[in-house]
């Protein structure tokens, strides 16, 4: 016989149900990455590859943290009990182990900690133990006294059932609900006394946890007997209100144990994720205006070489060939400042970076239903980031090919004004291939490009000379006329640029 247990499945939730614990206690709204900017940093993605093995509780945990930041004490704190996991594989072993249980849990409780309401309990519950009486009693009158004792079966039955399909998909869900809650539980008692130097935390509380946890056991345990007791005698709907009554009014403690499981499971998940990462640092929080990367590389990207970059009082405009990477650097740095935010650490060799929300704007699409053009859906989002950026609460806003939706003169006039207007109250980081941008926000945006060196990329001060969007026409296919009848007209244009600079403009 095979004694070996193996370990729980990971369970598929939902991006609601992760985000239900932010969602029930939300923080400040100054301080939470919007629903655009996660997409448009692959968050989403991120945290797939984050925490696998990881329970609904730590990943909701680790959700909440990624989308609103932690203070400076907190990420301290969390910096030295990742870093304690990180030095003592032991441990970090000994505690993923007793943690395992908390992957058992198949649905949200986040929700019913912290933001349901108790639902009231009906007067007629403490009676329905009379339904069962009355069925018994009317089944011997009807094989011992009268035939009309049938009737009084026909009406205890009535009720029975109809109590029992009334309830059945709730008591269904909270049933659920308190297997995870037994789960927190158990894992608190498992934690107590373990003797591992962060479980300190769980010291006292095992025993309390393993009284509610019995407490909340529902059955008989022998298989069909809770079947016949919940059709005949509505054991179920008696069981989900006094269990009701358990669980609100121990909601202080178990919220206790949520957020004490949770956040040693994030801890964990945290050291595993790290052990895995060949590039990785503890990043130095700065100012506002300030921050320096070097050898940044994205989670999600193979391990190339890394890019580095230095901002100081201004922001960056950034340049580089179709292709280069400019999408995939501001992607790394926003991801970079979000987890350095959030975890303490980054993707880089060295860093040092403020800790502010990350607002971007790099996937703006039209809308056929909606009936909105590609333009007006950047002018949108262009208008909640200026609102975002004149907040009290400073930020950093990374912009990708700003308004490509209109034509080359009016998408260079309109970047101009909304990126020198926000550059002024925000740290900007913004990419184009419009270069003309580069000298007109030279005032509020230092010039970076990206280019190809010794076989890899670099960042470096400067503008781009210029693109390569009419050579790779031939690379891709297109015969020598239409690359000669491109070249002539990329030309003329210089030409005109070139003798257009000369006049005088007033802005």
């Amino acid at each position: 016989m095979n004694s070996f247990k193996s370990e729980p499945d990971d369970q598929p939730f939902t991006p609601d149900e992760v985000a239900a614990l932010r969602l029930a206690v939300p923080p400040d709204a100054d301080d939470v990455l919007d629903d655009a900017t996660w997409r448009d940093l692959l968050l989403p993605q991120y945290t797939d590859t984050l925490a696998p093995g990881t329970s609904i509780f730590g990943r909701q945990v680790l959700e909440r943290d990624l989308r609103r930041g932690l203070d400076d004490a907190a990420v301290a704190a969390r910096r030295e009990r990742v870093q304690a996991l990180l030095d003592d594989p032991a441990q970090l072993d000994a505690l993923e182990g007793k943690l395992a249980c908390l992957r058992e849990a198949d649905i949200d409780v986040a929700t019913l900690l912290f933001a349901d309401t108790q639902p009231p309990r009906p007067a007629w519950v403490g009676r329905l133990l009379w339904l069962p009486v009355l069925l018994v009693a009317s089944i011997a009158a009807a094989l011992l006294v009268s035939p009309w004792g049938w009737v009084g079966v026909g009406v205890a039955m009535y009720f029975l059932v109809m109590v029992h399909m009334r309830y059945h998909d709730r008591v269904g869900l909270w049933t659920r609900s308190v297997g995870a809650l037994q789960m927190l539980l158990r894992a608190c008692s498992l934690l107590d006394g373990s003797g591992l130097a962060l479980s300190k935390p769980f010291t006292g509380r095992g025993a309390r946890a393993g009284r509610l946890n019995r407490s909340l056991q529902g059955g008989s345990g022998v298989p069909g007997v809770s079947e016949y007791a919940n059709w005949f005698a509505a054991a179920d709907v008696r069981h989900y209100y006094r269990t009701l009554d358990r669980v609100f009014g121990a909601r202080d403690f178990l919220r206790e144990c949520y957020w004490l499981c949770a956040e040693l499971e994030a801890d964990v998940a945290l050291a595993r994720h790290l052990c895995a990462r060949p590039t990785w640092c503890w990043a130095t929080r700065t100012g506002a205006r300030s921050l320096a990367i070097d050898g940044g590389v994205h989670p999600l990207l193979d391990e190339a070489r890394g890019l580095s970059v230095t901002l100081d009082g201004k922001g960056a405009f950034l340049s580089g060939q179709n292709g280069v990477g400019k999408s995939t650097f501001l992607r790394m740095l926003g991801l970079n400042l979000v987890v350095a935010r959030a975890f303490g650490f980054c993707f880089a060799q060295h860093a040092r970076l403020p800790a502010l929300p990350v607002v971007a704007s790099m996937q703006n699409e039209d809308s056929l239903l909606g009936g909105q053009s590609l333009y007006i859906a950047e002018l949108a989002r262009a208008r909640a980031l200026l609102a975002r950026g004149r907040g009290e609460r400073p930020v950093v806003c990374l912009v990708d090919e700003i308004f490509r939706g209109t034509n080359h003169e009016e998408s260079v006039s309109a970047a101009t004004a909304v990126i020198d207007a926000l550059a002024r109250h925000a740290l900007v980081v913004v990419s184009s291939h419009n270069l003309v941008l580069g000298s007109l926000l030279a005032e509020v945006l230092t010039p970076w490009r990206i280019v190809r060196r010794d076989g890899g990329l670099t960042a470096e001060p400067g503008v781009l000379g210029r693109t390569n969007g009419v050579a790779l026409l031939a690379e891709h296919g297109f015969d020598a006329a239409v690359q000669r009848k491109a070249e002539q007209v990329a030309e003329w244009l210089t030409q005109q640029r070139c003798t257009n600079s000369g006049s005088e403009h007033v802005f």
